[in-house]
């Protein structure tokens, strides 16, 4: 395990820290190896298949951000990331970190391998991993082409609600909710990349708070979630508000990106685009909420085919404790 998270912290340092399109890459390969064994650890035939997908779209990835770069350093003569303006290689490029991401049209392998991984990697899977892809979109957004990328933003914060109303499983809830969060920080991009990377940082703000909480609770099904409260009812309560965080309602963290991309999209007089993915975001509430319910506020009506779990002892770790307060408090930084 201490390799593969070594291993986790250098590939994404090599590809944030690039200059030269081969470096990054060889970031990216050194992710996608290192988060392989995690993804399969437990040999569940689930979990095999996700690593199988997960290896092989990564891969295609891969192949296209070195044919992108390629072919600009046929046209251009340089490899420097910043300077990718061959239109051809933008297309490409943009494709590929789609794939890396989990953008609609490429976002099909993202809640499979999510679904068949643990908790624990299935955080990285859904930060740290999506973290080197939005650093290359970063430097490489002023040539990037606008409306292809607005289009892409809008159609994953629409899928990302619709495909996430109907699932009982937890974490692909949670995958659609990546999906559609991709979506709200692709829109903005080419308008103001601070925004994209703001918008990241709070979203794995909230996604690890979840996460975590969830990893203690020990829940993967919607029907298991309804039975924590007993567990730890003080969590349970802050988990319901770190999912109306998630989905970005006012008072609390997670609309302060939503708060500041719509401004900046009105600002430069995209104003349907800046409605229609707020309408869209409603969506996501929906399913929101629904976590939210089966948390903390309705009791289970079939109570009597599911034990009550016992109240746990053990305190709340302080990971957790800080991820939460950060995850419903930072709104006043705007």
């Amino acid at each position: 395990k201490l390799i593969f998270t070594t291993s986790l912290l250098l590939g994404t340092t090599i590809t944030i820290s690039s200059n030269h399109w081969i470096m990054a890459w060889a970031g990216l390969e050194i992710n996608t190896l290192a988060i392989l064994p995690l993804i399969s650890k437990s040999h569940h035939p689930r979990a095999i298949e996700a690593a199988t997908k997960y290896f092989l779209t990564q891969a295609a990835a891969s192949a296209l951000v070195l044919f992108s770069s390629m072919t600009n350093a046929w046209h251009t003569g340089q490899w420097d990331i910043t300077q990718l303006t061959h239109p051809t290689s933008c297309l490409i490029l943009t494709s590929a970190i789609a794939m890396k991401l989990g953008l609609v049209p490429f976002h099909f392998w993202f809640p499979e391998v999510l679904q068949g991984s643990p908790l624990t990697t299935g955080l990285l899977l859904s930060t740290v991993m999506k973290f080197p892809p939005i650093t290359l979109f970063f430097m490489t957004s002023p040539s990037l082409n606008q409306t292809l990328l607005m289009l892409m933003a809008i159609l994953s914060a629409a899928l990302g609600g619709w495909m996430g109303l109907n699932q009982t499983q937890i974490r692909k809830i949670l995958a659609f909710s990546s999906i559609s969060h991709l979506g709200w920080m692709t829109i903005i991009i080419s308008y103001s990349p601070k925004l994209t990377l703001l918008n990241f940082y709070l979203y794995t703000l909230m996604t690890a708070a979840v996460f975590l909480t969830l990893n203690s609770f020990k829940t993967l099904k919607l029907s298991t979630l309804m039975t924590t409260w007993t567990k730890t009812p003080a969590l349970s309560a802050m988990l319901f508000l770190t999912l109306l965080s998630l989905a970005g309602l006012p008072p609390l963290t997670g609309f302060l990106p939503k708060w500041l991309i719509i401004q900046e999209l009105t600002k430069q007089d995209m104003i349907t685009a800046a409605v229609t993915i707020s309408m869209l975001s409603l969506l996501g509430l929906f399913f929101y909420l629904r976590l939210a319910y089966c948390a903390t506020i309705t009791l289970p009506p079939h109570t009597t085919n599911h034990m009550k779990q016992w109240r746990t002892n053990k305190p709340v770790s302080a990971m957790i404790a800080i991820l939460i307060t950060m995850s419903t408090m930072l709104l006043p930084i705007s």
